[in-house]
């Protein structure tokens, strides 16, 4: 990239959101401007959280207020000479003045990238907000695990041979992960008492169960919650949620001691309200270049973004793997439109995925081969391991 004029001023690359997506963009686009560009990244937390460990519930409620094994310090992982980390709260985006309204100032920008991930869809069921834990954010998995073990610690006192029912709702891959996990835990040894295993159910909706992914892996899914003792209910959607007790469309109602809501996302309210075309979930939809239409130089990328294979016309999952490519491409095209030259259209291409099915179990579809048990159990621990190193180098992650 050719330097700067002495004296010129740019305003900077802001980026909305510390996530998968986010600090991907903001490292790539900082490495390829050599760090002769600024880069400011504003999230509402000073960490980087590892979301796709956050079903681990049994770990987290041992853990306590320990939660520095699921984060990265952002200022760590992004510590080069052009880069600065705001910790706060978006409160506004004016895409035609370019800047971004924190509750405590304003950013203007010269290049944007919206990375603001997503939250719970709850599609107006009655109760589901109010009535239900999610494991979406850090916040909201901490909850569920003190929630999770303090029924588990009072479970011995149960009359009979009553054990705790616990409702999942969701059947993708982070509703299958929690229910499997959930079943396979030591309750006993996490609680310190004789507390007693509790009974998993699996709400799946109507939706196809795993959606998305192969069938191999899907049968293998199928077998492990069956190993793991989880029950899966198929065919029809939540109607309500009432305290200790989850209604379905049918009629059919599960008591339960608590309930945990994973049945999709959708984009943050702010992310909604943009005055640009939105595609489902409230979710931007993006030039192929992931650019905003209209808007040069802004971007949306990961769970904010709505994209489609030109090939397949099947949107790009919003999955860790497929946040981290659009983050490297985006930073790509911001360097380009930065130069005034040609974007390049984004294809995503899945190396692989791996379902977790309780302690020590998965079931992965890598390329063309099919893992199961420990092996596949395996391979994803290596995965989320080689991501958080990288993170801490702020280096790229060498297996996804």
């Amino acid at each position: 990239m050719p330097p700067e004029t002495p004296g010129e001023r740019f305003d900077p690359l802001v980026v909305l959101g510390g996530g998968y997506a986010g600090l991907t963009v903001a490292q790539q686009f900082a490495h390829r401007t050599r760090d002769r560009a600024a880069v400011v990244v504003v999230d509402r937390e000073p960490v980087h959280v590892l979301r796709t460990e956050l079903y681990e519930i049994g770990r987290l409620a041992a853990a306590g207020r320990d939660v520095a094994p699921w984060t990265v310090p952002l200022a760590r992982a992004l510590e080069r000479p052009n880069i600065s980390v705001r910790t706060g709260t978006v409160r506004s985006i004016d895409l035609a003045a370019r800047r971004v309204q924190l509750e405590d100032g304003e950013i203007a920008f010269g290049a944007l990238a919206i990375a603001l991930g997503s939250e719970p869809a709850y599609y107006g069921v009655p109760g589901a907000a109010e009535q239900t834990h999610e494991v979406y954010r850090l916040s909201g998995a901490v909850r569920l695990a003190a929630a999770v073990r303090a029924v588990e610690a009072a479970s011995p006192a149960l009359p009979g041979e009553r054990r705790p029912r616990f409702v999942v709702v969701g059947g993708g891959s982070t509703g299958t992960e929690l229910a499997a996990e959930l079943a396979t835990v030591d309750w006993a040894h996490v609680t310190g008492v004789a507390a007693r295993p509790p009974e998993v159910v699996l709400l799946t909706g109507s939706l196809p169960f795993l959606a998305g992914f192969s069938p191999t892996l899907i049968a293998r899914a199928r077998t492990g919650l069956r190993r793991a003792g989880v029950s899966v209910v198929t065919g029809w959607n939540v109607r309500r949620v009432d305290p200790g007790r989850v209604e379905l469309e049918d009629g059919s109602v599960f008591v339960c001691d608590l309930t945990v809501w994973c049945a999709g996302l959708e984009a943050p309210s702010l992310v909604r309200q943009l005055p640009v075309p939105h595609g489902p979930g409230g979710r931007i939809a993006v030039e192929p270049t992931l650019e905003i239409p209209g808007h040069p130089g802004v971007f949306a990328i990961g769970d904010a973004a709505d994209l489609r294979d030109p090939e397949s016309g099947l949107r790009v999952p919003g999955t860790a793997q497929a946040a981290l490519a659009e983050g490297r491409a985006a930073a790509a095209n911001l360097v380009a439109r930065r130069r005034g030259e040609a974007l390049t259209p984004f294809r995503y291409r899945e190396r692989g995925a791996v379902v977790a099915l309780g302690i020590g179990e998965a079931a992965g579809a890598v390329r063309q081969l099919s893992l199961g048990g420990s092996p596949a159990s395996l391979l994803k621990r290596l995965v989320q391991r080689d991501y958080a190193r990288s993170v801490e180098r702020g280096e790229p992650p060498s297996l996804i």
